[in-house]
């Protein structure tokens, strides 16, 4: 009959509490727009996607996907996000372990000795364990027991908080598969690039062995009087103008094989590739898909989602400090001064508590921090729009720097084919004495600057196939 009034006391409170502890104003939040255009400015529905290819298909070239395992397996980059995923993992499993009940289990052992001539002293000096025996002096003190303490979850604050950094850890596995992408398209496009360098190298080799033949045809020709030291001079310069650039491109593949090596995590050496098809490689057709795909494919993508996710139970958990806090903690164990006396119904020991906690005084800095997580979520879901956006419009501009690069390369080679028959013209008339020397040194020019051009094209048509595989959330699968 006396525990009833005790509830009803309990209960107010709780209410009491509970009312003074009330959420702040709510502040406006922000629904995400997960809307995209049904298609990449064509008419086509076609939901074939590259993306879901291998990449080991896609690209076909035995150097090239032996150097994207390398990548894989040693970039100290992609290590580094491999640790900062554990560690989400770790911060995962704390979350979780946070609304379990804590047990501690222990033993201990000390000793007093109360002075004698003291309050507790004298009180000592009167009191005995039992009949005719008095407490030992010093006294010892032998504790076995556990503790158990729980908050209980009320409100759901720790089941969110954990969810919170469950989102946070996806997101992360994300961020890992977003540098695999990345990764995967950086090193397929250096090594094209190496291709393409060493076909420039190529082609300036040959236009160095063709302008030193016509330097000494000027120089026999100068020996007849038929031209002046102005043409040798004119025709010597050319060939060193060409034999300096080769030293240029030389450079360049020292440089471009050492970025290779660097994103493999290996010190320098060679890199195997066979550049003589560079100019042959084709293009098959490539499936773009449809925009909506992008919110599965693209790791960025995923990675804003999942982030957004975590904003949103974050304002949950800011909100749910307002609350009050619900806990429980017991004891029990065994004590006595004596070890013989430590495992007896007597020594037994125990407590039990329960406690309402509220924030009472300390709101500003818990309506500061709601505010935070609010301004966050909001934040998140801008990131999260942003992610669609951009990833929608770097495919619109791959795809369009395929097709122009595609159409170009075919209008420069068939510029190559005819500034290569006016070199063989241009020198048959300077032998004929048809053509000066200027017209002569004007068309190789003209045919190096094609050829090299052409060069550089194909290197950006291929590169645009690179990006449209990683645009399109390609390699991570």
């Amino acid at each position: 009959m006396k525990s009833k009034p005790l509830y009803h006391i309990f209960g107010y409170v709780f209410l009491l509490l509970s009312l003074w502890g009330c959420i702040p104003s709510q502040y406006a939040t922000r629904n995400e727009n997960k809307s995209v255009p049904e298609n990449y400015n064509t008419p086509s529905q076609d939901t074939l996607n590259v993306a879901n290819q291998n990449w080991r298909e896609y690209f076909a070239d035995n150097n090239l996907t032996a150097l994207i395992d390398t990548a894989l397996k040693n970039n100290q980059e992609l290590n580094v996000i491999l640790q900062e995923i554990e560690v989400s993992n770790n911060e995962t499993l704390a979350r979780k372990g946070a609304y379990l009940p804590f047990l501690n289990v222990g033993v201990g052992a000390g000793v007093d000795k109360t002075a004698q001539y003291t309050r507790l002293g004298a009180v000592e000096e009167q009191l005995n364990v039992a009949p005719g025996t008095a407490f030992p002096k010093p006294l010892q003190d032998y504790t076995v027991g556990a503790s158990v303490s729980w908050e209980i979850d009320v409100w759901g604050k720790l089941h969110n908080a954990e969810k919170s950094a469950i989102s946070r850890y996806l997101a992360s596995i994300e961020g890992k598969n977003f540098m695999v992408t990345h990764l995967i398209a950086e090193i397929s496009e250096v090594y094209y690039e190496l291709m393409a360098l060493d076909n420039l190298l190529d082609i300036i080799e040959k236009n160095i062995d063709i302008q030193s033949k016509a330097l000494n045809v000027i120089k026999q020709q100068k020996e007849f009087a038929k031209v002046t030291q102005l043409a040798v001079n004119r025709f010597e310069a050319q060939l060193l103008n060409t034999q300096n650039r080769r030293f240029a491109i030389k450079q360049k593949i020292v440089e471009t094989e050492n970025r290779i090596n660097f994103l493999t995590a290996r010190f320098p050496k060679p890199i195997a590739r066979n550049s003589d098809r560079f100019l042959d490689l084709k293009l098959d057709s490539l499936h773009a898909g449809v925009p909506a795909q992008l919110l599965i494919n693209r790791p960025d993508v995923r990675q804003a989602e999942f982030a957004l996710a975590a904003a949103k139970l974050d304002v949950e958990v800011a909100k749910a400090n307002f609350y009050p806090t619900v806990g429980i903690k017991a004891g029990i164990g065994f004590q006595a001064f004596n070890p013989a006396f430590l495992i007896n119904p007597e020594s037994l020991l125990f407590n039990l508590l329960g406690d309402l906690v509220a924030p009472l005084i300390n709101r500003n800095a818990l309506e500061a921090a709601y505010n935070t997580a609010t301004v966050q979520q909001i934040q998140a879901v801008y990131r999260y729009e942003q992610a669609i956006l951009n990833a929608y419009v770097d495919i619109l501009n791959q795809l369009s720097k395929l097709d122009n690069f595609t159409k170009s390369y075919e209008t420069k080679s068939k510029e190559v084919e005819i500034l290569v028959e006016s070199v063989t013209i241009a020198n048959n008339l300077f032998n004929s004495a048809k053509a000066d020397y200027a017209e002569v040194l004007f068309t190789q020019k003209e045919a190096l600057e094609a050829k090299t051009d052409a060069v550089e094209i194909k290197l950006k048509q291929l590169q645009a196939k690179v990006n449209i595989y990683r645009a399109l959330g390609g390699g991570w699968k």
